[in-house]
């Protein structure tokens, strides 16, 4: 096999790729959105309320909310994540040949856009979205910290999760982009720490305050009246987690731990298809000039992952969590991009026939899942 031969094989993945999407988009289709759905009928209507910020934007044009609209707003958003996502990688990396390894190893990973495709209608994708635009806008100004702040504070009302989900990402992102490259001063750390605590305010009011102020009965008869056919009542069937309490959520996590963990080595095998891109990430680490911006990165790949280690602790959506976590380092890496570097990282090798055989396992796999591997 010659290398241009090799060449053409991860140009070919980029087809199968789409091909692949399309075909978990379809496979979507065919799925009840039984929790998306919820969570475009809830609202504001009986007061403030966790998880409840994207119905009552729904609520503001329609009283009726048709099932269809779960995949027309979940599809709007993958679509607008990946086309920025794509325009993200342009501005980082390129789209000449020597990247394209790279792009097959993020953008066609099963962990991110493929696995937000099968999630469709969650909430996961939101996150993922703002710490791209933050990445995209210019940062030489404290605009990029507040609408950093802006951003996590929309998350937190779509769901309180985000904040150990997204919102260190896109902490990090802040500090990498604007407090390394433009320095630190009074004011600008004032406001940092400002938004923090406001954040951390918004998230503890989310969780203790936003609890449901009527009882169960009369909460699913009022989210009957916002559905066009109330006689679906399966669709709501989760309505209960409105009313759980943090530490039977945590319980029930637990009591199924034996068997989610039983899905650890595969979780170990997704990781380690992906291993030209972590050699990767770690070269760009490597390549940084200042020592003091690795220990940084390295702190905040450390705090990111140790809100997920607390997600996992407390909520058993194990798939949906472990996606997202590579999906904040492949983030991540765009990021640390930005910072002053001795050279650039070597690129993965596009004529090696294992890095080929490895890519071609990756487009393969369709997505992850949301709370067991596949």
């Amino acid at each position: 096999m010659t290398p241009p031969s090799l060449q053409r094989h991860w140009r070919a993945m980029l087809y199968v790729n789409a091909a692949v999407m399309l075909g978990v988009f379809v496979y979507k289709l065919n799925l009840q959105p039984y929790v998306p759905y919820i969570h475009l009928l809830v609202d504001y209507h009986f007061g403030f309320i966790k998880r409840a910020l994207i119905g009552a934007m729904v609520a503001l044009f329609t009283d009726k909310v048709p099932v269809w609209l779960v995949f027309a707003i979940g599809g709007c958003a993958w679509l607008i994540t990946a086309g920025l996502f794509v325009q993200l990688f342009r501005k980082t990396f390129g789209f000449d040949d020597e990247h394209l390894p790279l792009f097959v190893f993020t953008a066609g990973s099963p962990f991110f856009l493929k696995n937000f495709m099968f999630a469709l209608g969650h909430f996961d994708i939101y996150g993922c979205l703002c710490a791209i635009i933050l990445l995209l806008v210019p940062a030489r100004s404290l605009a990029i910290v507040w609408l950093a702040t802006v951003f996590s504070a929309l998350l937190i009302l779509i769901h309180h999760i985000h904040l150990l989900m997204y919102v260190p990402t896109i902490a990090a992102i802040v500090v990498l982009r604007y407090y390394l490259t433009q320095g630190a001063t009074k004011l600008n750390v004032a406001v940092g720490i400002g938004a923090l605590l406001g954040l951390g305010a918004l998230f503890l009011a989310a969780q203790f305050l936003g609890t449901m102020p009527i009882p169960y009965d009369e909460f699913v008869r009022y989210l009957q009246s916002r559905m066009v056919d109330p006689s679906r009542t399966a669709l709501i069937q989760f309505a209960y987690i409105w009313y759980q309490p943090l530490t039977k959520e945590v319980q029930d996590t637990w009591a199924r731990m034996p068997s989610n963990l039983a899905g650890v080595p595969v979780y170990a095998l997704l990781l380690w298809l992906h291993a030209p891109f972590w050699r990767f990430f770690g070269g760009t680490l490597r390549a940084l000039t200042d020592i003091r911006h690795r220990r940084i990165v390295l702190a905040a790949i450390a705090i990111i992952s140790l809100g997920y280690l607390v997600m996992f602790a407390m909520v058993f959506d194990y798939s949906r969590w472990l996606s997202s976590w590579v999906t904040c380092m492949i983030l991540l890496l765009h990021a640390v991009r930005t910072l002053p570097a001795t050279k650039g990282a070597s690129p993965i090798p596009v004529e090696d026939r294992k890095t080929t055989r490895l890519g071609w396992i990756v487009t393969a796999l369709p997505r992850v899942g949301i709370i067991r591997p596949f």
